[in-house]
């Protein structure tokens, strides 16, 4: 069997960044799916799934909910390494095209304060697997040390 197209990636090399991972052609239209790598696979301990979930849930919220890009977020979720998150949309972009979408989101997830939307047995079949508090410092964390200063390195995969 052939790898799939994240197993080519050198993930000893991987920093954190945003990176396209994907482009696939469906019928007229392109699914760009993002690697946003919030630490560095292998070297860093992994994020906990109580604050992975807060994160996947206040940044869904705020994909969907965003007056661009709305109707065009397909999906986003965490990665299964917990190093990071993939965000899928509708549409051709490079890296740098949401470069602003994704610091606007994350300092939304930083400031977030009170109820988690959708954080109720009613809305989630784990709904007691949250972190707010730890969900807010990673997401300072990204801000700081990745986005805010992002450059080209953290922009295209490494080689």
């Amino acid at each position: 069997m052939e790898k799939i197209a994240s197993f080519t990636i050198d993930h000893i090399k991987l920093e954190p960044g945003i990176y396209v991972s994907r482009k696939d052609p469906i019928a007229d239209q392109v699914i760009t799916t993002f690697d946003l790598r919030m630490t560095s696979p292998n070297d860093e301990p992994v994020m906990n799934t109580a604050e992975v979930h807060t994160i996947e849930h206040l940044g869904a919220t705020y994909l969907r909910n965003h007056p661009e890009f709305a109707s065009k977020t397909i999906y986003f979720g965490p990665m299964g390494c917990r190093t990071g998150f993939y965000l899928l949309l509708a549409g051709d972009y490079e890296s740098r095209d949401i470069v602003k979408l994704i610091t606007d989101m994350f300092e939304f997830i930083r400031d977030f304060r009170g109820e988690v939307p959708g954080a109720s047995a009613k809305d989630c079949g784990n709904y007691l697997d949250m972190n707010l508090g730890m969900a807010n410092y990673l997401a300072k964390r990204y801000l700081d040390h990745t986005l805010y200063n992002i450059d080209e390195k953290h922009l295209i995969y490494p080689q």
